[in-house]
């Protein structure tokens, strides 16, 4: 079992790899018999070889349980003690796995999430477990969309440039998007952030 690895920077997809089986092996010591949970953002990106880039931290957008997506909120005391833990083992910052995404009423679980994303989903399991499912391209770009704008100028639009999306995952992303704020002002932003990324042919969804 590893114990000794400490990271000095960002996780990379090995570190990934590597921190999700300590994780897994430290959660099998405690008797857990199976946790599943889904993931987004940068380690879903690494995971699924959609950006190459490194992360800080691991997003939680929602467990699986009995089959069926579940709210992340809050997380099992389990699943949090043995993450502190992982994070003492390879030096991780505290909140190197969260729920972040869907912490809260606000959440995007809460809100709700864009349609069949289950369907899209990418797992691996680290063990018996514990099973991870990865946020697929097209949520990504939903996700990415909404927070490029949301939070303009961060490394959100740069995620999304790297993606690259259709003019037909932006029709997507746009119609989800708008279930998450369709406010006046937030609409004008997408137009504006839009045209100002070069998809002026997509402005027509909003």
């Amino acid at each position: 079992m590893l114990t000794t690895s400490v990271y000095n920077t960002n996780m990379n997809q090995h570190e990934l790899d590597q921190s999700l089986q300590h994780l897994s092996d430290l959660l099998h010591l405690e008797g857990v018999n199976e946790y599943h949970i889904v993931v987004c953002g940068g380690s879903a990106l690494i995971a699924c070889e959609l950006v190459l880039r490194t992360t800080k931290d691991i997003d939680i957008l929602a467990l699986i349980r009995d089959g069926k997506l579940s709210n992340p909120a809050p997380l099992p005391e389990t699943l949090v003690s043995t993450a502190n833990r992982v994070a003492i083992d390879l030096g991780l910052p505290d909140d190197w796995l969260n729920n972040g995404p869907s912490s809260g009423p606000g959440g995007l679980f809460q809100v709700g999430l864009p349609d069949a994303l289950e369907d899209r989903l990418t797992m691996k399991s680290y063990g018996t477990n514990l099973h991870v499912s990865f946020v697929g391209r097209l949520d990504q770009i939903c996700f990415k969309l909404y927070a490029a704008v949301d939070q303009m100028g961060s490394y959100h639009g740069q995620d999304l440039a790297k993606l690259n999306p259709t003019l037909v995952e932006l029709e997507f992303a746009i119609t989800w998007v708008k279930t998450q704020d369709s406010s006046e002002g937030f609409l004008s932003m997408l137009k504006l952030y839009l045209m100002e990324v070069g998809h002026d042919d997509a402005v027509q969804y909003i």
